[in-house]
């Protein structure tokens, strides 16, 4: 959120978090079946008192905390959103995660202790946090998220080459959507970039080797009767960024082993070639935006 001035809203950790007197941006988690964008807007409400409205996705990336003294690595993807605050009166959040809340220009944010996440978007050196930070996680809930709900961070690409030709894979049998034709694309792995995850996907789901060149957006799916492995019930909320990549050197689509058995087979589509196709709702979504008088 930037305020007159370019400055830019920065939220003070508090005693309770586990980056206690370290400033970033202001947000948090999702809650399940949550839109991104959504939980933007209740997270400012929370923790800084503001009314915002999203006007765009500037940034998606993820980083790893590690708690030495438990043991454990928290993997966190961010989605970074354009806001402008509509209303309300800034405050810190009362007895939360943040103890106070500021606007910044660059200059005086360089001065603060920043998460490195907040430094990097807001073109900053990256320091070293205090060596006894992170403190443990705050405690978990008193009883364990259901078995059977899931929620999954994914990295999608609209794909096209020189000839305006778009890359699809098709889901294979015995998985949600078997049979549609989908972007390439897929969950990411612990530690990894959405970026890195992205081009990993066409290699393994058809042989072809891209580069990004732009964030689209956020697509949300909540499928609260989606069937998980064997068959089983399964509660499902993913959150798949998706991006636009060119493949320089297109190449007959070949799906490797990588691929995990989820991709049946890959083609390069012409846009003449996509009406009718049976589409999975994001490709829909993505292709609709291919230019009409770009089909024969």
């Amino acid at each position: 959120c930037r305020g007159s001035g370019g400055r830019v809203l920065l939220a003070r950790g508090s005693g309770s978090c586990p980056f206690p007197g370290v400033w970033q941006l202001p947000g948090g988690g999702l809650e399940h079946a949550e839109h991104p964008a959504h939980a933007v807007v209740r997270e400012f409400a929370e923790e800084t008192g503001l009314t915002v409205e999203v006007t765009g996705l500037r940034a998606v990336l993820a980083d790893v905390t590690t708690f030495r003294d438990a043991d454990v690595a928290v993997h966190t993807d961010r989605l970074v959103f354009d806001v402008a605050a509509r209303g309300g009166e800034l405050r810190p959040e009362p007895a939360g995660g943040s103890d106070e809340v500021g606007w910044f220009t660059t200059v005086e944010a360089a001065t603060l202790p920043l998460m490195p996440f907040t430094a990097e978007l807001l073109g900053l050196p990256v320091s070293p946090l205090p060596p006894d930070l992170p403190r443990s996680p705050a405690a978990g809930p008193a009883t364990a998220p259901p078995a059977d709900r899931r929620q999954r961070f994914g990295a999608y690409g609209l794909v096209t080459d020189p000839a305006g030709r778009v890359l699809l894979t098709m889901i294979a049998d015995g998985y949600p959507g078997a049979g549609r034709w989908h972007l390439p694309g897929g969950g990411t792995d612990h530690g990894e970039q959405p970026v890195a995850a992205l081009l990993r996907e066409p290699v393994e789901e058809a042989g072809q080797l891209g580069r990004v060149v732009e964030l689209i957006g956020v697509d949300n799916l909540h499928n609260p009767a989606a069937l998980g492995p064997e068959g089983r019930p399964l509660d499902w909320h993913g959150i798949r960024v998706v991006y636009r990549v060119a493949v320089d050197a297109p190449t007959e689509p070949r799906v490797t082993e990588l691929a995990g058995g989820s991709t049946a087979r890959a083609g390069w589509f012409a846009p003449g070639q996509l009406a009718g196709l049976p589409l999975t709702e994001i490709a829909a979504l993505a292709l609709a935006g291919v230019p009409a008088d770009d089909r024969p």
